[in-house]
This record gives structure tokens, C-alpha cells and sequence, in this order.
């Protein structure tokens, strides 16, 4: 685990907010207090998507809802002259990507072993903080998988043009 205090808060929001750049995560959570206090579940219903139609390729592949699908809501939510009082977004590495770190790392888990690699994004009013966690089925003695994440991450800042500070 680690955690990155992000420098520029609103160069960092307007691309999160407005742009693809995390399009590769699912939002499993997002809670964001201006005037009131908004919770979403990101878990998809998938009741919604039977019924009538029953059809089971309108199924979205992913338990979560994906960003690129969450983004707007967030953003509608969030936009505005003021400042939020705070938010937190827990998103989680889409699982084919989660497969092809662990590959490409070498780890001696799979994906039937992690249930996510969480990249959870804290504002307080005036900070911005993103912490990485992993989410295992059982436990692992190997860190390897939080060392492949933990890197991914540094490197995804990084390649995005982010500043920031390790804490």
C-alpha cells in the first residue's frame, strides 16, 4: 500500500473528471459531500438489465460499473463554483489488466487469486490523496502483487503527468 499526494488538485480533477485517463478502472464506491452528501454503490444491478428483455448478453462484464459510465454522474455532482466539502472514490483496475500486471510481473498468484487492486482517491476539502490496496480471496504471504500495483501505480501518475509526493 502506498499513498500519493497529489500537487496540482485541479489539474488532477479535471482529468479525472473529464477525460479517459482512468477509463481502465470500475468504481465500486463513490461518496462526495457538497450540499448534501451523495453515496453511489458502483455494484451492478443486474436486475436492471433482465426482465422483458431477459436477455443475458445485455449483462455488463464487470461487477462494478465502469468509470468511463460513472465519470458524468461524478462530474454533475461535483461541478460547480464551490469547492466539495470532501469525497472518496474507491476504484478498482479493471481484472484483465489486473491479469496482464500479474503476468507481465511474474508474480506466482493469478487473478483467481486477487479480487482487486483498489486505487482509493481522498479530497478533504483542501488534500488530495490516492492509496493503493490490494483485495485478496484468501491470504497470500507473497507481497508481490502489492509491489506490482504499488509500482503500476507510481509509474500511471507518473506516465499521466501528475504530481505528486509519496507519503
Amino acid at each position: 500500500m502506498r499513498s500519493y499526494q497529489i500537487k496540482e488538485v485541479k489539474n488532477f480533477m479535471g482529468r479525472l473528471l473529464g477525460s479517459d485517463v482512468f477509463d481502465s478502472f470500475l468504481m465500486a464506491e463513490a461518496v462526495v459531500t457538497t450540499y448534501n452528501r451523495f453515496a453511489i454503490d458502483g455494484h451492478i444491478e443486474k436486475a436492471f438489465f433482465t426482465g422483458d428483455v431477459n436477455d443475458s448478453s445485455l449483462l455488463p462484464p464487470y461487477e462494478f460499473s465502469e468509470w468511463k459510465h460513472m465519470r458524468p454522474v461524478c462530474f454533475g455532482i461535483i461541478k460547480g463554483k464551490r469547492t466539495p466539502v470532501n469525497f472518496k472514490l474507491a476504484l478498482h483496475l479493471k481484472p484483465e489488466l489486473v491479469s496482464r500486471i500479474l503476468t507481465e510481473g511474474g508474480a506466482g498468484v493469478t487473478l483467481s487469486d486477487i479480487k482487486a487492486f483498489v486505487l482509493n482517491i481522498k479530497y478533504d476539502g483542501s488534500m488530495l490523496t490516492c492509496i493503493t490496496a490490494t483485495a485478496f480471496f484468501t491470504f497470500l504471504p507473497d507481497k508481490t502483487p502489492d509491489r506490482l500495483w504499488d509500482d503500476y501505480m507510481a509509474r500511471f501518475l507518473s506516465e499521466h503527468q501528475f504530481s505528486f509526493e509519496e507519503n
